[in-house]
């Protein structure tokens, strides 16, 4: 028994899981069949011996060789059947020797499909079992020779011999049917394997046997009927209206669809091969009408067909396909040849709006070339009835009114240089214009209307070939200016002044500044060469100054050398001589604040400071020019200057003499007369500075000093009292005016506030720079005729800016350049 076991275990195979060197070379081929070592190889390898049996092992397996077991494989039941015993199965395997191979018509001719060819013996290796259903009486018959438990077990859950399995019994009674295959051939080889039972649980057809059926019917559909019987043929036709819309609905395809229509397709479908130029030929290839003839189904006696003309009838489609396009195609060109017809006649119409425009215009310049020929008749030097200017503006204003298009249309340049151009040189022949700077002014205004350019008015530019007016004034008006500024005197600069200002607003920006540039700067600046301080009797700012509103920062090259000539006129000059504040006054408003201080303390202050130190104060005989003579000069130069001379050439001396005087038993309302006198002579603005507040208060404080220190002599009665009430008064008023100073400043700020609070609202932007010119000692004011866009022109110091909508515009190289208030500030400075 241990020796029957041991042979057992032996037997036995185990699967190992350790890789070797099959499974190495066999890695990318994981579904090869698997040699199994037996324990004869694995002891002597190469050099086992091997039986008959195992040496077909070595060999390459074939379809009907042996296989190992796999037991990793689920067990498989076959249901329904009782296992052959074994004299069956030898009765069956001599049988099969004498099989013939299965034939192909034995199944079902419906299910045999037509491309599957099975060839060559197939016979059933695998052990089968006895077909059939048994009873249900023998349901479970096996149990007799076990326990039994399977059926006690269903018992105990409720199941009832005959019924379903299930809580409402509705499994199957009858165990699940096997139908033997016939042959080695796939699954649906041999037709259906559905048992009687399945078709009668589940009477659903089966999605491979409509797919069968389906393949059959196509597949009869390249056969030839061969019947033979003829069929009645059944026509499609089609109206030309169908084309037509055939043809419009293949024109309207989308970008995508079009592109695929000009694709090239060959068709090897068919017996012959075929050509297409597009998808929808295709689409239309199988189209069969409704009503055509279904095709018969093959049969054993179905006869040929009669009539079969494949070539002729596919010259026929041809040609069919050929009219069918060509109706297509005379449709779309008949559309075409309609949208033609309705585009020309809209053209049409556009011609003859243009026909009768151009009529319009022939007439109307027709009419302007009588009234210019007549202008011409009426200036020949012989006529009765001479054009004059007048009447030569009314002409160019009707002109402008009823021919607006054809006045604007033409070169009014060469018409004005033809016509007005002479009549302008006749009106103003005999005209002086120092004498009547109005001549003339209101008749070039209103010629100034007709021939001026408005596209020029943007921009100030010179262009006499565009505008006529700009050429009339340059060549009529301009030569008599020139002439009459050539003979003009620049000390007579009234007349000139008032005569360009009244012609302002008429002659262009850039012809005035050719004037003012090219003719009165250079006259001006030989006349400040020529002029002498010392001889000439007329101030030089009597003829300097009425041009600034008109030449503004033109004459700043000419106050240099005035500068010059009144410091060399005031190397000996006296402070006694008031003349020199007479001439150097009205320059204070004209330099800039710098240059005019440089000037006074280089001119003025040293000669006042001399003039200062030669002041001898005498409390008993004071002579007082000198010091009226320095004073007077207050307005003129800076209060720190003036101070700085006090503090350097009169206070020294003046406290000096006090100290003296109190030395010496003085009378004490004398000396506070003296003191009130001196200080009365000093206005409000000098004694609110500082360093004379304090050398006031250090005289008060030396007379304190004195009548308190003088002790065991002679003291004047009631004279400590008397300084000491004076002493109290004066730093009093001090308080007092410090205290009013400082109110006033109080009430200037709140007022000040509430005007910027209520005055916010309504201030605008010119305002706010004007301000800020204000604050920074720049000169801000319109230039007089000069415009840009519109907007006039004014100068911010040296800058000439314009505001628009609230922005600065400054003038650049090229063009004109939006700017910050902070930089237009920083560039004037």
């Amino acid at each position: 028994g241990e020796a029957m076991a041991a042979s057992g275990e032996a037997e036995v195979e185990l699967e190992r899981f350790e890789i070797t060197e099959w499974d190495l070379q066999n890695e990318f081929n994981p579904h090869r069949q698997r040699h199994w070592q037996t324990k004869e190889e694995a002891v002597y390898g190469i050099w086992a011996q091997r039986d008959s049996d195992d040496e077909g092992d070595d060999q390459r397996p074939s379809f009907g060789g042996k296989r190992s077991k796999d037991y990793s494989t689920p067990v498989n039941f076959i249901s329904a059947g009782l296992k052959k015993t074994a004299a069956d199965e030898m009765v069956d395997e001599d049988s099969d020797e004498d099989e013939k191979p299965v034939k192909q018509e034995e199944a079902p001719k419906e299910f045999v499909p037509k491309k599957l060819k099975t060839g060559g013996n197939f016979k059933p290796t695998q052990k089968s079992f006895v077909s059939g259903t048994k009873s249900f009486m023998d349901f479970g018959s096996w149990e007799r020779h076990t326990k039994g438990i399977g059926q006690k077990l269903l018992q105990k859950m409720g199941y009832v011999p005959g019924r379903g399995l299930g809580k409402n019994a509705q499994g199957i009674i009858t165990p699940i049917e096997a139908k033997q295959r016939k042959g080695k051939g796939a699954v649906g080889a041999y037709g259906s394997e559905r048992t009687s039972q399945s078709l009668q649980d589940f009477p659903v057809v089966d999605s491979e046997e409509e797919a069968e059926e389906e393949f059959q019917k196509d597949l009869s559909q390249w056969r030839k009927d061969p019947s033979g019987g003829k069929k009645k043929p059944k026509y499609a036709y089609k109206t030309v209206e169908e084309l037509k819309a055939k043809g419009r609905a293949g024109k309207q395809l989308s970008a995508p669809q079009k592109e695929l229509a000009q694709v090239k397709v060959i068709d090897m479908t068919g017996r012959e091969q075929k050509v297409y130029y597009s998808y929808s030929q295709i689409s239309q290839k199988h189209n069969i009408p409704d009503d055509s003839p279904q095709q018969l189904p093959l049969g054993k006696d179905a006869k040929p067909q009669a009539f079969a003309l494949p070539e002729l009838e596919h010259n026929l489609q041809l040609l069919i396909d050929l009219t069918e396009q060509e109706i297509i195609q005379n449709d779309r060109q008949l559309q075409y040849e309609r949208d033609m017809v309705v585009n020309l006649t809209h053209e049409i119409e556009k011609m003859d709006e243009v026909l009768s425009q151009g009529g319009a215009e022939i007439r109307n310049l027709s009419k302007v070339l009588e009234i210019v020929e007549e202008c011409e008749r009426r200036m020949q030097p012989g006529c009765d009835n001479p054009l004059t200017l007048t009447e030569c503006a009314k002409i160019f204003e009707t002109l402008q009114d009823k021919y607006y298009e054809e006045y604007r249309m033409s070169d009014r340049v060469d018409l004005a240089a033809a016509i007005v151009f002479p009549l302008v040189k006749d009106y103003f022949k005999n005209w002086d214009p120092l004498k009547d700077c109005m001549y003339g002014t209101d008749i070039l205004g209103q010629w100034k209307s007709l021939l001026e350019n408005d596209q020029l008015l943007s921009h100030g530019g010179q262009d006499l070939s565009s505008d006529a007016f700009h050429r009339l004034m340059w060549e009529t008006w301009m030569p008599y200016v020139r002439n009459i500024i050539g003979q003009w005197q620049p000390r007579n600069c009234i007349p000139m002044v008032d005569f360009l200002d009244s012609w302002g607003h008429i002659i262009p920006v850039w012809i005035l500044d050719n004037i003012l540039d090219q003719l009165i700067f250079p006259k001006l600046q030989k006349e400040v060469e020529n002029w002498n301080p010392l001889t000439d009797t007329v101030p030089i700012h009597s003829w300097i100054h009425p041009w600034l509103p008109l030449m503004q920062a033109r004459l700043e090259p000419l106050y240099s050398p005035i500068r010059n000539k009144l410091a060399n006129a005031l190397q000996k000059w006296h402070p006694s001589d008031s003349s020199a504040k007479l001439i150097l006054q009205p320059w204070k408003e004209v330099f800039t604040p710098g240059s005019w201080e440089a000037f006074m303390i280089k001119n003025i202050v040293p000669k006042l400071g001399l003039c200062l130190n030669e002041l001898l104060i005498n409390p008993h005989q004071q002579h007082m020019d000198a010091f009226f003579w320095v004073m007077d000069w207050e307005g003129m130069i800076s209060p720190s200057s003036l101070v700085g001379l006090l503090e350097k050439h009169f206070f020294p001396k003046w406290l000096q003499v006090l100290c003296s005087w109190l030395s010496n038993n003085p009378n004490y309302e004398e000396i506070t007369k003296w003191y009130l006198g001196w200080k009365s002579m000093f206005s409000d603005q000098v004694l609110a500075h500082p360093s004379v507040k304090e050398k006031f208060n250090e005289a008060l404080d030396v007379m304190n000093r004195a009548v308190s220190s003088s002790v065991g002599g002679y003291m004047q009665p009631g004279a400590r009292e008397n300084i000491a009430y004076l002493t109290h008064t004066e730093r009093r008023k001090d308080f007092q005016y410090e205290a009013m100073q400082e109110r006033r400043e109080a009430e200037n700020m709140a007022q000040r506030g509430i005007g910027m609070a209520a005055g916010s609202v309504p201030m605008n932007f010119k305002d706010l720079i004007q301000t800020k010119a204000e604050e920074h000692n720049i000169v801000f004011m319109p230039v007089i005729g000069k415009r840009h866009e519109g907007k006039q022109l004014y100068t911010f110091g040296r800058i000439v800016i314009y505001i628009d909508r609230g922005v600065v515009f400054v003038q650049g190289e090229k063009t004109w350049v939006p700017t910050s208030l902070q930089s237009l500030i920083d560039m004037a400075k």
